[in-house]
């Protein structure tokens, strides 16, 4: 079938078929545009608008097509799309009345419902792999609430915590990018069949019957915007620019960890390498790759915003465009996200550098600020000075934890015009313990084996209830 003879004297150049053709990525359409097809031809049997016999021919041969796949179809460019491919193969098997299954029907209402069908199952599956990651991290996270380690800001020794803790971190940062998805899963399932070519049609089909049919939820209401908004796909790169983003910063934790300066993981052979010329190496190769594919997302969002700003309404074949960087997005997020998921799994925490670096360069100062401040009722702004000049003249005489005591603390206060403090050495040990320090971190949102085990479960009850839901 070719639908240039009726209007156009002549046909595209080769070229210019290739140029405008869509087929290398409307495989990914292929399922949703027979199942489009299937329910719109139903509802026009069901309305009576066609013929219930050819209607029944049509749907035969559309399930036919749906059990061969898509290699079933011939193409070449000539065809255009999947529209035209699967046109042409209907009226191979029934003959010209396939042209009844596009009454009251355009390739722009039924390109944007095919997106939005194949769109949602992509979703979901991500959805899962995100739920099944964070599964993991939740059962890694099980075995180290006791396990201290040093928490960092501008990759300095903050405070300690635990790895569990650490480990939790990235699990509430993928059930964000979780919940992102599903907030605009929201947006992507509503059904724009028989919006037409912009401005719906005449003949009186039954729009909230193909919207049920298609397990829509409801109706989208302007047709001009039905055929036109790709914002859904705007804001689903989004999201998945952000859930790579989370597994970058990860990804590139576990580079700075294995190495030799920190120490604290070891990452599993299968997902390491060696050097060609160093024999002692052990590069975390796939760590830094995954680092390096999450940046493709960000530049697949900046082409999707930047044609739909070129645009009018409604529909310009420009929005053909689009898609390739949603299924390129969709395609780049789903393998970092697996092999993210599978290198964590193989990860060995070292506990003895992770306490060893919790207890070392006075990562517990600020519980001795805070010491004083409950025992001596003093201003924290006094007791964070008073510190602040503890930690300098330690580490300009090179002192251990274990030496600051009440009378190397009471020199400094009254060189800083502050009265003596007169601190219990016990307590004073006890506040820079790192041990001490986590465990009576007892906030909720803390760092504590209690707290994070209260987290914990509050996550996995998040994570079993959202997998126990039909349409996840």
């Amino acid at each position: 079938m070719n639908i240039r003879k009726g209007r156009l004297a002549k046909s595209m150049t080769s070229d210019a078929a290739e140029f405008s053709s869509s087929l290398e990525f409307d495989r990914y359409i292929f399922e949703a545009d027979v199942k489009c097809n299937f329910a719109h031809t139903l509802m026009l049997k069901e309305e009576n608008i066609i013929d219930g016999e050819i209607a029944d021919k049509i749907l035969g041969a559309l399930t036919k097509l749906r059990e061969s796949g898509f290699d079933a179809l011939e193409f070449d460019y000539s065809v255009e799309d999947i529209h035209m491919a699967v046109e042409n193969y209907v009226t191979g098997m029934i003959g010209p009345d396939a042209g009844f299954m596009h009454t009251g029907k355009s390739r722009n209402d039924q390109v944007a419902t095919d997106i939005r069908l194949a769109l949602r199952v992509k979703i979901i599956e991500i959805q899962i792999a995100i739920l099944d990651f964070i599964k993991n991290i939740i059962e890694m996270a099980k075995k180290h609430t006791e396990t201290i380690f040093v928490g960092y800001t501008h990759l300095q020794h903050a405070q300690p915590i635990t790895f569990a803790h650490h480990l939790m971190a990235y699990a509430q940062s993928l059930k964000r990018d979780y919940n992102r998805l599903y907030d605009t899963y929201k947006r992507v399932n509503l059904n724009p069949l028989g919006s037409g070519a912009l401005a719906t049609t005449t003949f009186p089909i039954n729009r909230e019957l193909t919207t049920k049919l298609l397990g829509f939820d409801d109706i989208l209401e302007n047709s001009m915007d039905g055929v036109s908004s790709r914002d859904f796909i705007a804001e689903t790169v989004f999201d998945l620019s952000m859930l790579t983003t989370t597994l970058a910063k990860i990804a590139e934790e576990m580079v700075l960890w294995s190495s030799y300066e920190f120490g604290l993981i070891q990452i599993g052979d299968d997902f390491s390498s060696t050097s060609s010329i160093m024999p002692q190496k052990k590069n975390p190769d796939i760590a830094e790759i995954a680092r390096a594919k999450s940046t493709r997302n960000n530049g697949e969002l900046i082409n999707i915003l930047t044609i739909l700003k070129a645009i009018p309404f409604t529909y310009n074949r420009d929005l053909q465009e689009i898609t390739p960087h949603l299924w390129n997005s969709i395609e780049n997020s789903y393998s970092i996200l697996k092999i993210m998921n599978d290198m964590l799994q193989t990860v060995e925490f070292n506990e003895k550098r992770g306490l060893e670096l919790a207890g070392a360069n006075f990562a517990t100062a600020t519980d001795l600020a805070d010491l004083m401040v409950k025992e001596k009722n003093i201003p924290f702004r006094i007791a964070h000075k008073i510190v602040g000049r503890v930690v300098s003249e330690a580490v300009e005489n090179d002192l251990a934890i274990e030496e600051i005591n009440t009378e190397f603390i009471d020199k400094i206060a009254i060189d800083l015009d502050i009265e003596a403090l007169n601190l219990e050495n016990d307590l004073i040990q006890i506040a820079l313990d790192p041990v001490s320090n986590v465990t009576l971190r007892n906030v909720p949102g803390g760092p504590s084996p209690k707290m994070v085990e209260v987290a914990i479960k509050n996550l996995e009850d998040f994570v079993n209830g959202e997998l126990s839901k039909k349409d996840i």
